[in-house]
């Protein structure tokens, strides 16, 4: 279905389908091919508004959080139309009609804030809210902004809101206090456009990030480094035009790896890159799964037993912030003491109190260290996602639990994975949306 009308459902109100309902006992089995992903599509589609030329991205994720930026770009002045069986988005920024992103969208998800970049590079001028989205903890933008500020322009901070001018930015040497995932993105893409040369240290290196990277040097931008602590961007007068494919979805695939482990069954992951499963792939190797590579597929089986052991979350190339509370559902079923340590986000270990509504052993020892003792045998509930991760997390626990579980407010879980329902379903799990 090819759309340019305003986005179609609001899936924070959509009360046709509130919860996902599972049936425990399930053994995992089959193929499941791996989306593109979001944290990647998000980004480049905030790079096409540095162009006045139209920008293709093919293997784009049906998400929520993508139809907002769709949103936001058509909002900003940008032609957008997404063809949704074939998962293309195609955009044209001919004109950026206002630099002002409005609070109702910006509210909505966290990345909204990677239209700051952009806007400010193309008009010199931005106004935009606090950035929402999930509820991790403390989650500044302030990376951004010192950026920003370092890059000449002038700063207004008011009550839920920025406000910036520039004129035309001029390159910095910008040192970022954190490997900030956002915050990286946004500098790399105001950098392209800027006079002069831009050094970003202590920069992110998250595969997305890469992808980005690839779609701004197709974009004619000056850009090395890029996957690198240490990333050097020469500006340049104009950018044109992009067709570019988005990498598969690391998150995703992690989710129904860990599912296979967890089940006690066997899942090939289809069109997935063995790089950017090292991390995980490290950790379920660790935990006694079998993991088998060939060109971009990657089969998961469970082992005979589950070894505890230790995750530390970690900016790329540690282990993803964004598969931790997946991997718990693992530590629940390991034969001993295993820990979590966020080393990321400050708040996002409120999910051990669902989990242990399912009878999990899990103590939050600190708001960033819990301890999981196994093995553990869960129990069907009715639990609530808190985030998208989370609501993922419980949809496994649901799976391997005896009995019924109920998840609600899946709204989360609807904005970071695409059709997750009908790809378990496919595996053999018992999962429907109520």
């Amino acid at each position: 279905m090819l759309s340019s009308a305003p986005t179609r459902l609001n899936t924070q109100t959509d009360d046709a389908v509130s919860r996902i309902v599972i049936q425990g006992g399930a053994t995992l089995r089959g193929n499941v091919r791996v989306s593109g992903a979001k944290n990647a599509t998000l980004p480049i589609m905030a790079a096409a508004l540095l162009t006045d030329e139209p920008c293709t991205l093919e293997n784009v994720p049906m998400l929520e959080d993508i139809f907002v930026m769709t949103d936001l770009l058509r909002i900003l002045g940008a032609e957008v139309e997404i063809d949704e069986s074939n998962h293309r988005v195609r955009i044209h920024a001919r004109d950026i009609k206002t630099h002002c992103a409005p609070q109702e969208l910006v509210e909505r998800m966290r990345a909204s804030f990677l239209v700051s970049g952009p806007v400010l590079a193309r008009t010199g001028k931005l106004q935009t809210g606090a950035p929402g989205g999930c509820k991790l903890g403390s989650r500044p933008v302030d990376v951004d902004v010192r950026g920003f500020k370092r890059m000449g322009a002038e700063v207004f901070v008011g009550d839920g809101y920025y406000k910036m001018d520039a004129g035309r930015l001029v390159g910095a040497e910008i040192y970022m206090d954190y490997p900030s995932h956002t915050g990286t993105e946004n500098l790399l893409m105001a950098a392209t456009l800027a006079r002069g040369s831009t050094t970003i240290v202590n920069a992110a290196s998250e595969p997305e990030i890469i992808g980005l990277g690839n779609a701004l040097r197709e974009m004619g931008a000056r850009v090395h480094g890029v996957g690198t602590p240490h990333i050097r961007v020469d500006g340049v007068e104009r950018l044109r035009g992009f067709h570019t494919a988005i990498i598969p979805d690391r998150l995703e695939a992690g989710t129904f790896a860990i599912g296979a482990v967890v089940s006690k069954g066997e899942v090939v992951l289809e069109r997935v890159a063995e790089s950017d499963m090292l991390p995980l792939t490290y950790k379920l190797r660790e935990a006694g799964a079998q993991v088998w590579w060939s060109e971009s597929s990657m089969m998961v089986r469970s082992g005979k037993r589950l070894e505890p052991v230790e995750i530390q979350a970690l900016p790329f190339p540690g282990f993803p912030t964004d598969l931790q509370a997946a991997f718990a559902v693992l530590m629940t079923q390991a034969e001993g003491t295993s820990r979590v340590f966020e080393r990321v986000f400050n708040d996002r270990l409120r999910y051990i109190g669902e989990l242990r509504k399912m009878g999990a052993q899990a103590e939050q020892v600190t708001s960033q260290e819990a301890r999981f003792t196994g093995p553990t045998p869960l129990t069907g509930a009715d639990v609530s996602a808190l985030d998208i991760r989370s609501g993922a997390c419980l949809i496994l626990a649901g799976l391997i639990a005896e009995g019924q579980s109920s998840v609600d407010q899946i709204h989360h879980v609807r904005r970071g994975y695409e059709d997750i329902v009908g790809k378990f379903s496919s595996l053999g799990a018992d999962i429907s949306y109520v």
